[in-house]
């Protein structure tokens, strides 16, 4: 007889995958209530976001910022922090790039491209180092200043693009292209996909190595799982909070790096279209899995990309594609309270 102790929970890659199935098949409920055939629909939103060379460039290139932001997410999440900044974090990494791009002149592409990818790093690091200190030594809630900040960098840019950075002659407010030596190459030709997503599953590997198979990833485990605990083992509490938000920032800075310098090859006062909000759910959405961040941000990306294809071939709203991203977000939190309630029953 199968009891409650014999319940063995699913590994974390293939929560994200029933979360996304669940949304899909709700989703079809919504398009046929909508007066739609949700086999047309979807039809159309995945064919063109991920089986046709322009719609998958697409996607990729969606694909790059999401899953840059999401790993900023998920390796905060492993210490207990939550970086709700990936959004202001991807501008000052754009800002950091793009001054690279700008004012650093007459350097080969093997050299420009990494300086600027630096630049946006470091720049991102720092914003996400000031909610990390913050937190550490004077106990400020970094949910709070993490999204404050988020503001403050996009006025920022948005005061520097419009003044200092603006380009002659500008009809609206962006900066001078950077130089071509500073611009990522392009990976598939003809389309917007860019070298981006490669730096970005890069970073998902090394990622995974750090918090898998090395000392520093055990001590982020154990200050996120028992500060007081890590304390008493002689891990530096601080220093700890301090180093995986100032890691989150820097990867939310090469997402916007990667805008930059892939896909816009000048700063724009807008330069996300909401991925620090998306990457969040992301990374919740894969349980602290690095290859459920990589499969849901491809999901997300396909969503975005198909969206409007959708739209025109079988005439269901954009607003539907925004329906499923909430309920995949839902279905993954009461998978986690239906494992949380099954492991209670069990001790």
């Amino acid at each position: 007889m199968i009891t409650n102790k014999h319940f063995q929970f699913l590994p974390p890659i293939l929560s994200p995958l029933i979360a996304i199935a669940s949304a899909l098949i709700v989703g079809a409920i919504l398009i046929l209530l909508a007066g739609a055939n949700p086999i047309t629909a979807y039809t159309a939103l995945f064919q063109e976001s991920l089986f046709t060379y322009f719609g998958f460039g697409n996607t990729l290139t969606k694909m790059t910022p999401l899953l840059l932001t999401s790993l900023g997410v998920l390796v905060a999440l492993r210490a207990g922090q939550f970086n709700i900044g990936g959004e202001g974090q991807i501008y000052l990494g754009a800002l950091g790039s793009t001054l690279i791009g700008l004012y650093v002149q007459g350097l080969p592409a093997i050299i420009h491209i990494p300086l600027a990818l630096v630049a946006g790093f470091l720049f991102g690091a720092v914003w996400g180092w000031i909610p990390g200190y913050l937190k550490a030594v004077r106990g400020v809630n970094e949910v709070i200043t993490t999204l404050l900040l988020n503001y403050i960098a996009v006025n920022l840019v948005s005061y520097l693009v419009q003044n200092p950075l603006k380009a002659p002659a500008a009809p609206s407010p962006y900066s001078p292209l950077i130089a071509k030596s500073a611009q990522l190459p392009i990976i598939l030709p003809q389309s917007l996909a860019h070298a981006g997503i490669i730096l970005a599953l890069i970073a998902a590997g090394v990622l995974w190595v750090l918090l898998v198979r090395s000392h520093l990833g055990y001590q982020i485990a154990a200050v996120g799982f028992n500060p007081t605990a890590a304390h008493y083992a002689r891990i530096s509490v601080k220093n700890t909070i301090m180093l995986v938000m100032a890691l989150a920032g820097g990867l939310a800075g090469l997402a916007g790096a990667s805008e930059v310098m892939g896909l816009k090859y000048r700063l724009f006062e807008v330069v996300s279209s909401g991925y620090g909000f998306d990457a969040i759910a992301i990374a919740f959405l894969s349980r602290g899995s690095i290859g459920g961040v990589v499969l849901t941000s491809l999901f997300f990306a396909a969503l975005r990309s198909g969206a409007n294809v959708m739209q025109r071939s079988a005439g269901v709203p954009v607003a539907v594609v925004y329906t499923i991203q909430g309920l995949t977000v839902l279905f993954i939190a009461i998978s986690l309270a239906v494992e949380r309630r099954i492991k209670n029953s069990t001790q």
